[in-house]
């Protein structure tokens, strides 16, 4: 299998769940897709279709920590009258005070099955970043690779689909945004996925008699783990 391998670097970054608004915004420990989708696109200065793409990664960062209190400003229109002018007021609102958490020095390493775009990711349309704007990358490598099947492989540090997930016994379940429709006034998209922090070999996952052999895509430059490369489940936006 043919992808392209890129290799990015930061000082910050954060991935909001979506459905906390006040208070806290805690952050996922690793990249929604919808995320990788929006990082794609502002490396190609467009938006792409998501059919036929596809992406595995491998994510870490060094440590989580709580930041100083941020302020979101809610805003509404208004039709009463501005005090002592008589004249109308347009907005008015709430300053929402809020903690974020963030994780510190990320490092993603992205395979996408579009080998095509080497030049495009050596060259980025737009700033290059991950979570919010300010959470600027650097990619620190960007080559064409094989991958190569194997019968064992072991994961780590990345994001597994739900049911195989249930088959590892490990990580966390998560409810993430998988695409954002910009075409459909930002329509989200949720899938259940499995939050893998840790490392579990294929040959650890639970089996049923009815299962055929499995065969794993892995990436041979990566370190020999009890004798097993790092494996890469591959995930779809549409």
């Amino acid at each position: 299998m043919r992808v392209l391998k890129i290799i990015a670097e930061g000082l910050t970054t954060s991935f909001r769940y979506p459905h906390f608004m006040q208070g806290v915004q805690p952050t996922f420990d690793m990249p929604p897709p919808a995320t990788i989708y929006g990082l794609i696109c502002s490396v190609l200065g467009e938006w792409v279709s998501p059919n036929g793409l596809q992406f595995a990664y491998h994510f870490t960062f060094k440590t989580k920590k709580e930041d100083e209190v941020e302020h979101t400003h809610i805003l509404a229109a208004s039709t009463g009258k501005l005090k002592n002018s008589g004249l109308p007021k347009v907005l008015e609102g709430n300053i929402n005070p809020f903690k974020r958490h963030l994780l510190f020095f990320p490092r993603l390493v992205l395979y996408l099955n579009k080998p095509e775009w080497e030049a495009a990711f050596k060259s980025p349309r737009y700033a290059v970043a991950l979570g919010r704007s300010q959470d600027l990358l650097t990619f620190s490598q960007t080559s064409v690779m094989e991958l190569e099947p194997s019968p064992r492989a072991y994961w780590e540090s990345t994001l597994l689909p739900y049911e195989i997930g249930l088959r590892a016994s490990r990580g966390v379940a998560v409810l993430m945004p998988k695409f954002v429709d910009y075409h459909r006034r930002r329509e989200p998209t949720f899938e259940r996925y499995i939050m893998l922090n840790g490392r579990v070999h294929t040959s650890e996952l639970l089996r049923f008699q009815s299962d055929e052999p499995s065969s794993y895509w892995i990436d041979s430059q990566t370190s020999e783990m009890k004798g097993d490369r790092l494996g890469l489940v591959f995930h779809a936006f549409a």
